[in-house]
């Protein structure tokens, strides 16, 4: 066995820059996500509160790392456990550092921000069975809302010492990194990181700019960055070819001005928004220089960020004791990613597009997917290891080997992944396995491709609960799923992102049918993100022979909210338009659906969704069926409970139980 002997760590900069973070958790096997300021000589320590301890060396065989600059090493720890750990008590556990000098230092020393009051460790719990969820998307940094992952740490900490009534996981639903909505002072931490850690550059062919360092120095780099992606004024063609002759760019967030382009760059962010420690490191950083236009909007979102880092040891600490999955949306790539088979062919065709969607899938594999599946990522790890040493000495990358390592990314097709507990937890990959439009590639394509729904149908064969993880809801407000509608029809789907289940007939379809197939669960709890508001629905098949019941639960964002005015508005007018006896049912694609919204305790006018930052949480009955559903808001309102119809509003004060027993 080999073991990871530590290089020096340069001067001034911590062992561990972010983590760690628990991914998969099983009782024979742990896996772990931790960044540090070089290969470091890790010892995990496993204390049961019954059974003696164990200290098991993180050899070459336990822990990959990853380098992506001079000073930032990912250690991908995957632990395979030959004696398992018991469920449904408490681990105290640890990683141990040993230094040059033979020293050794816990977590204790090198991150005491991750221990709750009173704790010499961190600690997990293996739960059973997955029947208590958190669960949440759309984290923006620079959004004004307090961060819902801080509100779920607060929670914790009240049952942190009570097994039974630990969530089983953190179901990270989406959008946990916003690579194309990025906030001036953001950007400037993030090049301040970039070069104090030496994160590794790169050649940009298709480019404006030629290199990463010509595109950190460009006068357009702040605020202005539109103008250096594809498609915009100065290029005419591809612009004509994909917006018809329309002004608007490739990248069709609004919000694109500082949008990510670099893989060090989006590297970067994933350590500003999991750690408080790579703060410390850029707290000096001068601000760019900046037009005076933009001095305003500068102090708004340094403003907004501040609350975000007071915040961040709190959602460091969350995620260093509960199980944590994630899958991608949009926004962790880009806005409205694989949207249409239109956008597909348009930006994988530009080599510089192409670049920056790859960029933030592999930072995406390294930092989130790899942990939801380690064993599907031995190859594309090898070929990222090979990526790295092509670095030296001039710290930028190898640009054909990267291009390479992009292909690969672009083509996989392993980002879902099944969870095998009670009840079965499946999460779905819609951004990359597209039903596409073939006569019509401008619109939107279907979330899942024939393929994909197929497998799925053999995931769920002969169970008899199942949680499904689709990142966009399956089951969404009716009135906005017509607006969506229309503005497809009226070649506008890029600019109210057309994207909802029922869009496409075929997916749709396809997806009713698994449900409704007599070997698939009766049961269903459908978790969802994406939207900035939360709802619940209980969902029902007409007339099948054996009507399946399907509850769709929506919790978003986690640090992100809708316009509230127009939010009132959209949500009033579908009770009018949509109410059960209403005749516009039948000339919309779910009339063979009977819904019942579960309404929100704390509504003040009859609202059917709620509109506030936070993180939301299920608990489950032995048949998998909601037994309470609550969000908890970030801003310090009593937790919001989902109502079904027969409930007394008397059993609203178990929501201020925020993590307790069912």
């Amino acid at each position: 066995m080999h073991r990871l002997f530590p290089t020096p760590v340069s001067e001034g900069l911590p062992p561990v820059l972010a983590g760690p973070i628990l991914r998969r958790l099983e009782p024979d096997r742990l896996v772990l996500w931790l960044v540090g300021s070089a290969p470091l000589d890790l010892t995990l320590v496993l204390a049961p509160r019954e059974g003696a301890p164990r200290r098991l060396p993180l050899d070459t065989r336990r822990c990959r790392v990853i380098r992506v600059g001079r000073h930032a090493c990912v250690h991908l720890i995957d632990v395979a456990l030959p004696e398992p750990l018991p469920q449904d008590t408490i681990i105290e556990y640890d990683l141990v550092i040993t230094q040059g000098d033979g020293s050794e230092a816990g977590i204790a020393i090198w991150a005491p921000h991750l221990l709750h009051a009173g704790a010499v460790r961190p600690n997990m719990v293996l739960r059973s069975r997955s029947d208590n969820i958190l669960f949440g998307s759309c984290r923006k940094p620079h959004h004004p809302a307090p961060d819902g992952l801080a509100r779920a740490d607060a929670l914790l900490a009240e049952h942190v010492e009570r097994a039974d009534e630990r969530p089983a996981m953190l179901m990270l639903c989406g959008d946990q990194v916003y690579a194309d909505d990025v906030a001036g002072p953001m950007l400037a931490a993030i090049h301040a990181l970039i070069r104090r850690l030496g994160l590794y550059g790169e050649c940009l062919e298709g480019a404006v700019v030629a290199d990463s360092e010509a595109l950190y120095r460009h006068a357009a780099s702040y605020y202005r960055r539109e103008e250096l992606l594809p498609a915009f004024k100065s290029n005419r063609a591809l612009r004509e070819r994909f917006f018809g002759g329309s002004e608007k760019p490739i990248f069709t967030t609004a919000n694109a001005h500082n949008h990510l382009v670099t893989l060090a760059e989006v590297m970067a962010m994933y350590l500003l928004v999991w750690s408080p420690v790579p703060w410390q490191l850029v707290a000096d950083a001068p601000p760019p220089a900046l037009a005076s236009r933009y001095a305003g909007r500068w102090r708004r979102e340094s403003g907004a960020l501040a609350g975000f880092r007071r915040d961040l040891p709190q959602a460091a600490r969350l995620l260093a004791h509960v199980q944590t999955l994630m899958i991608f949306d949009d926004h962790d790539i880009s806005d409205d990613w694989n949207l249409s088979a239109k956008w597909e062919s348009t930006v994988y065709g530009h080599p510089f597009a192409r670049r920056i969607v790859g960029n933030a899938l592999v930072a995406y594999m390294l930092c989130q997917g790899w942990g939801n599946r380690p064993e599907m990522f031995g190859t594309a790890l090898d070929e990222l290891a090979a990526l790295a040493a092509t670095a030296a000495p001039d710290g930028r990358l190898d640009a054909p080997v990267q291009d390479a390592l992009v292909k690969r990314l672009l083509s996989f097709r392993q980002w879902g992944y099944v969870v095998r507990t009670k009840p079965t937890v499946i999460v779905l990959d819609t951004r990359t396995r597209r039903w596409r439009n073939r006569y019509r590639p401008g619109h939107p394509s279907g979330l899942m491709d024939w393929e994909a729904l197929t497998e799925l149908q053999h995931e769920l064969l002969d169970e008899t609960e199942a949680v499904i993880v689709s990142p966009t809801p399956m089951f969404g407000v009716k009135l906005i799923e017509v607006v969506q509608r229309i503005a497809t029809s009226a070649g506008l789907a890029l600019s109210v992102d057309a994207e909802n289940w029922m869009a496409h007939r075929g997916a749709a379809g396809s997806m009713l049918n698994i449900f409704s197939h007599s070997r698939t669960p009766g049961n269903y709890v459908v978790l969802s993100g994406d939207v900035h508001y939360s709802f619940a629905y209980d969902v029902e098949l007409r007339d099948s022979d054996r009507p399946p019941h399907i509850w769709q639960i929506t919790s978003s964002g986690i640090k992100n909210e809708f316009p509230r005015r127009l939010l009132d508005w959209l949500d009033r007018l579908n009770r009018w338009l949509y109410s059960p006896r209403s005749p516009l049912n039948w000339f919309t694609k779910r009339r063979d659906l009977v819904f019942t919204p579960h309404l929100p305790d704390r509504r003040q006018h009859g609202e059917r969704v709620w509109n506030g930052a936070g993180i939301g949480q299920v608990w489950l009955d032995a048949q998998g069926r909601p037994l309470r559903i609550v969000q908890h808001n970030a801003d310090g309102r009593p937790s919001t409970r989902f109502l079904a119809p027969e409930q007394e509003p008397s059993l609203a004060a178990a929501a201020e139980q925020p993590l307790g027993k069912h």
